[in-house]
């Protein structure tokens, strides 16, 4: 999957989520490069429907909408 495809994906993701979401774990991996990784914090960090980003792990990144 290329960043293109990614973005897609999460946008689509994003559409689909109800009032009860809270976050969005996005498993991007980093072995195989960061591109994705890096598309995420340049892209959805500047949203609106996004509170905050979170790296769980090198290959785990969590889009925050809501607070506990």
């Amino acid at each position: 999957m290329n960043t293109y495809q990614a973005q897609i994906a999460i946008d689509a993701a994003l559409r689909r989520c109800g009032g009860g979401v809270y976050r969005l774990r996005l498993i991007h991996g980093y072995r195989g490069g960061t591109a994705i990784r890096d598309m995420l914090w340049m892209v959805y960090n500047k949203r609106s429907q996004v509170k905050r980003l979170v790296s769980i792990s090198e290959g785990v990144t969590e889009l925050v909408l809501r607070e506990y």
